[in-house]
């Protein structure tokens, strides 16, 4: 190969090679200074994470179903008022309309500000299930002899040997179980 073919060579091409080399090298050792994990699975595959998002998921669902209550009846005021239309003086109905609309709003904001408090419920959930798991994935990344774990979302590509999430749903589990006893 010449020189300039070489150099043509695409750089990430290389770092492949290079990257599957030392992955390679590192697997073979058994032990990896990087490891992975999958936050999501880990949250939603293990019995706590599991409960929370079934609860926030009903929680969810009541409030899905709570507007849709909501916007029937709101659809039902509003034809009510464009058939009153015709029997009412022009500025009768536009103070109807308005308070109709001020309604409206009103508990577009207040069905807005319960979905802003499910959102944080679930992002307060998720924190605290992940600082209760901290210290069970600091075991697993010692025993691995790990320095640095990184989401799998944020990784092109990996070798699955240095995902440490089935270990993870698997401990956080069996802690879950020894703390119930």
């Amino acid at each position: 190969m010449s020189r300039s073919q070489l150099s043509s060579r695409p750089a990430w091409l290389v770092l492949a090679i290079v990257g599957f080399l030392v992955t390679t090298e590192v697997h073979a050792q058994g032990r990896s200074p990087i490891l992975t994990i999958d936050q999501d699975r880990l949250f939603s595959e293990t019995n706590l994470g599991a409960a929370a998002l079934e609860k926030l998921e009903g929680e969810a669902q009541a409030l899905a179903a709570e507007n849709k209550r909501i916007e029937n009846e709101l659809i039902a005021q509003e034809r009510e008022l464009t058939e009153k239309r015709p029997d009412l003086n022009p500025e009768e109905f536009r103070e109807l309309a308005n308070a109709f609309d001020t309604r409206v709003q009103a508990i577009r904001a207040q069905q807005d500000e319960k979905a802003r408090v499910l959102n944080r419920a679930r992002d307060e959930a998720r924190t605290e299930f992940f600082r209760q798991a901290t210290g069970i994935i600091s075991e697993i990344v010692r025993a691995r002899g790990g320095l640095v774990v990184i989401d799998r979302r944020d990784i092109f590509l990996s070798a699955d040997s240095i995902d440490i999430t089935d270990e993870a749903i698997l401990q956080v589990n069996e802690a879950e179980k020894r703390e119930a006893e």
